[in-house]
């Protein structure tokens, strides 16, 4: 009965018979096609996931580097910030030691004509006042001569920022005065300063010489 039914089929239908006949072939082609396109899908797709996955190797070397030169450049420009504060700090310490070379260059000289200031300054105090008169003109020529030169060496001084410290009645200052001695007096307020022993002397608001001084303590 199966062979009369597969001889009808074949005659009423000869390209199904045609079919019937080379089906298991072309299952086996197609079959292997199939197998050849899940095959060349599956290579395409693990040649972009490589292709894909080398970019992002790049990606990180790169990114690494950029990370090192970053932190190189930050390295330099923090050496160059500090190297530039230590050039300014150094131009500013020059230049007040420029500065003060420039004020106080001359202090030693100053202390040198500090003495003959203080001669000239004993010598009008030692002439008698009452001395000084038209019936003794050699006397007072000379005395009135002292005195100039006193006056005009005071200028001088003055010019050059250097400064008589004559503090009588002033607050005693260690910074400005040098005691020589402690002593009660009537009418005077202690820490005051009562008598000057000698005159002192400021350079520049500098303390060149301290006044030699007595000073008022309590009863």
């Amino acid at each position: 009965m199966a062979a009369v039914a597969q001889r009808v089929l074949r005659s009423r239908y000869p390209l199904l018979s045609l079919s019937l006949r080379t089906s298991p072939r072309l299952l086996c082609v197609a079959t292997q096609q199939k197998n050849t396109g899940q095959n060349l899908e599956e290579d395409q797709s693990q040649s972009q996931n490589e292709q894909k996955a080398e970019p992002s190797s790049a990606e990180k070397r790169l990114a690494e580097e950029k990370a090192k030169l970053e932190e190189q450049l930050k390295e330099v420009t923090d050496k160059y910030k500090r190297a530039l504060a230590d050039a300014e700090n150094v131009r500013q310490r020059s230049q007040k030691l420029v500065e003060e070379a420039k004020l106080y260059g001359i202090q030693s000289f100053c202390k040198d004509l500090l003495e003959v200031a203080d001669i000239l300054e004993k010598a009008t105090e030692s002439v008698p006042k009452e001395e000084i008169k038209d019936e003794n003109p050699h006397l007072k020529s000379l005395y009135e001569g002292l005195v100039m030169t006193e006056l005009q060496i005071q200028k001088v001084f003055k010019k050059h920022g250097l400064l008589r410290l004559n503090p009588v009645g002033a607050k005693f200052d260690p910074y400005e005065h040098e005691a020589l001695f402690h002593a009660p007096m009537e009418g005077k307020e202690p820490g005051t300063i009562a008598l000057v022993s000698k005159i002192g002397y400021k350079l520049h608001g500098r303390t060149l010489r301290p006044a030699l001084v007595g000073v008022v303590k309590d009863a």
